[in-house]
């Protein structure tokens, strides 16, 4: 059993870094020529993290509070990103995405997720079904972990 835990692990970790390069690859190919790559992976952080503070999405880009906040604000001007005060804290803002901001990601997902899907379609009925059953496993475990 423990053989078998150490080849998945294995596995897992030399096969999730090259299917997310393909999302990321496909996500960026979607994005639009206007949107630079950190306002876009801040639009789709945004997306998946609505409410979030500027210190989380600084902390998720890997960038320093001032230069997170000029970033923001490219995308406030562009009316892609909005910045709300935090109900319980006034003093803590929070950022939500607009609905021109949503659609520049949603449209880059469906885009992503078709041409994904054109790799997936060389495969077979029981095959899919092994990948889609193991992607559901996977999620179980992993859910809830920060992103």
């Amino acid at each position: 059993m423990a053989k078998l835990i150490d080849t998945c692990s294995r596995e897992l970790m030399d096969t999730a870094p090259q299917i997310i390069q393909a999302i990321r690859v496909e996500m960026r190919r979607g994005r639009g020529s206007d949107i630079s790559i950190p306002l876009f992976r801040t639009l789709g952080f945004v997306q998946r993290n609505p409410y979030s503070s500027l210190s989380n999405l600084a902390e998720h880009l890997g960038l320093t509070l001032p230069s997170d906040s000029k970033l923001v604000d490219g995308l406030v001007k562009q009316k892609l990103v909005t910045r709300r005060e935090f109900m319980a804290d006034r003093r803590m803002i929070t950022l939500v995405l607009t609905k021109a901001g949503a659609s520049i990601v949603d449209s880059a997902r469906a885009d992503a997720q078709a041409n994904l899907a054109q790799k997936l379609g060389g495969l077979s009925i029981d095959e899919l079904e092994t990948i889609y059953q193991a992607m559901k496993l996977l999620r179980s475990i992993f859910a809830g972990q920060s992103r």
